[in-house]
């Protein structure tokens, strides 16, 4: 499956060092972790590898969905990350 994200090297390191069935984990991780460093830091600045390394170790959400996700889940759409 492609898609049309644009990605730097180092966030496609980091996707793909994880197994196909945790990359929509991973890629719900890094928008939601992506929209909170902006909020807080004002730039959103990501390690790929440690969120990777996250979600290899069982990291997975448990509460509401932020950012990018957020908005398609309140617009409804059943492709929202989670």
């Amino acid at each position: 499956m492609t898609d049309d994200v644009k990605r730097s090297e180092k966030h496609e390191q980091g996707r793909n060092s994880l197994p196909e069935e945790l990359r929509p984990v991973f890629d719900a991780f890094v928008e939601d972790y992506k929209f909170a460093g902006t909020i807080h830091h004002g730039s959103p600045f990501v390690s790929y590898v440690i969120l990777a390394e996250m979600v290899r170790a069982g990291w997975r959400p448990s509460g509401e969905p932020m950012g990018q996700w957020k908005k398609n889940a309140d617009q409804g759409s059943d492709d929202h990350g989670h």
